[in-house]
């Protein structure tokens, strides 16, 4: 029995409006949505709610009839995966265009899939999309759902036929989690981000062991930012693989824009976060922005060298690039630093025991007397300075929450304590209560003094 929330899959050709509908069942703007054709490359999943039905929906590319090995038909090929793995297909043409070629092309593609589908007439509000409704019964599917995605027109009747599909398997999917099936692991929500071109969705293609995600020699095929379920060992994890991040001052594209919002958007919503690199070319400053991003966005941060199976002098290079994150992320010491192959899967299982183990540190509570012992120490190592001949008192401190560790010091005349001391306990936390590599926030609280 299975334990799954049913899929469905949305297909049609390219600029049909598949994002839109996506966007609208999963309540808020996932994917990115233009006018531009071609902006959907991978598939993306994400938790539909449609009244009460609760499935999982995947938006796929614009199907075109294009080479197997071209850009197009790879993600193609995407399309044709998700297909094959969905419990129902909304397939999406444009009203108000008609059917086109490719339309009929694509549907004469789909009756070799026994996924049963649904035709979907989007862009169907007022009566200008009348000619194309019409049109659509010679595809062979019968009556169409007329909706607007923009608008949410049509919801109700997209819910009447997909109710006597789905309904059995949700209460299947229910059935089987009541009698304990499922497992509540709380999954890794790890993020992978880079540069263009540094090998991130080969490199998730090589955890899943499956061609997920479209690679290529072109930089910048991954647009949306795309998270898969998957496991690892027997945990469950989020991966979520992102756009290639360019130095601002070179992105003028307004596609290449919303990819980058999205990217960030992602690294919010991760726990752990891997900055790929490049072997064959190194760390460069875009690298360390990317890092001190994340960083301040307090997530977990750790860098891993891809390509290392062709990379050159990789004794020398290592060290080089750890001498340079040290000096270049100044306000955190010790981020790890593994060397991997997407394309082999070299060193993935480091990488893997590393992001579990800065989740773990990320999300570590330090007991009560473990952190007074710390907090005396460190004022007797190196006592606060007397500013204006009078010492600033510290007095206690507490940890007010994890994920990332967040720490606040109560005293008096705090206002005057130096940064450089703040990082001294910063850096004295982190070495001495096992935080290394993990970002730390640390806060200044006074006491009033209701003379003053």
């Amino acid at each position: 029995m299975s334990t799954r929330a049913p899929t469905v899959v949305i297909v049609g050709r390219p600029n049909v409006g598949k994002s839109t509908l996506f966007n609208r069942l999963v309540g808020r703007k996932l994917a990115l949505v233009d006018d531009t054709p071609g902006v959907t490359r991978d598939r993306r999943e994400g938790d539909a709610i449609l009244y009460d039905l609760n499935f999982k929906i995947v938006d796929t590319a614009g199907f075109e009839d294009a080479d197997a090995a071209s850009l197009a038909g790879r993600m193609r090929a995407q399309t044709d995966a998700a297909l094959g793995a969905s419990d129902v297909a909304l397939l999406v043409f444009d009203a108000r265009a008609g059917i086109t070629p490719l339309d009929r092309h694509f549907a004469q593609w789909l009756r070799a899939h026994d996924t049963p589908l649904i035709l979907v007439a989007n862009k169907a509000e007022g009566r200008a999309g009348e000619g194309g409704v019409a049109e659509s019964y010679a595809l062979g599917f019968g009556e169409p759902v007329q909706i607007s995605a923009e608008h949410g027109e049509g919801m109700a009747d997209l819910f009447e036929a997909l109710l006597p599909i789905l309904d059995p398997l949700i209460k299947e999917a229910a059935e089987a989690a009541r009698e304990g099936l499922d497992e509540d692991g709380g999954p890794l929500k790890l993020a992978i981000v880079g540069r263009p071109n540094a090998g991130k969705s080969t490199l998730i293609n090589k955890l899943l062991n499956e061609d997920r995600l479209v690679v290529g020699p072109e930089a910048g095929i991954t647009r949306d930012s795309i998270a898969i379920d998957a496991e690892w060992e027997g945990q469950p994890i989020r991966l979520v693989d992102t756009a290639g991040l360019r130095r601002r001052s070179k992105v003028t594209d307004k596609l290449e824009r919303m990819a980058a919002v999205d990217t960030k958007f992602s690294v919010d919503f991760a726990e752990v976060v891997v900055l790929l690199l490049d072997s064959l070319l190194g760390l460069e400053a875009q690298d360390l922005r990317i890092a001190d991003m994340v960083l301040s966005e307090g997530r977990a941060l750790i860098v891993a060298l891809n390509k290392w199976d062709v990379a050159a002098d990789q004794s020398s290079l290592f060290q080089g690039v750890r001498r340079a994150l040290d000096d270049g992320l100044s306000q955190i010491k010790g981020v790890p630093l593994v060397a991997v192959s997407g394309l082999t899967g070299k060193g993935l299982d480091i990488l893997m025991k590393a992001s579990f183990e800065a989740r773990d540190g990320w999300s570590r509570r330090v007991s009560t007397a473990a952190l007074n012992r710390w907090f005396e120490a460190a004022l007797s190592r190196n006592p606060p300075p007397a500013a204006g001949g009078r010492r600033i008192k510290l007095r206690y401190v507490t940890q007010a929450a994890t994920r990332p560790p967040t720490f606040v010091v109560f005293g008096n005349r705090l206002e005057e304590l130096p940064d450089s001391y703040k990082r001294y306990l910063v850096n004295s936390l982190r070495e001495e209560l096992g935080f290394d590599g993990v970002p730390i926030r640390l806060t200044l609280r006074g006491s009033k003094n209701p003379f003053a």
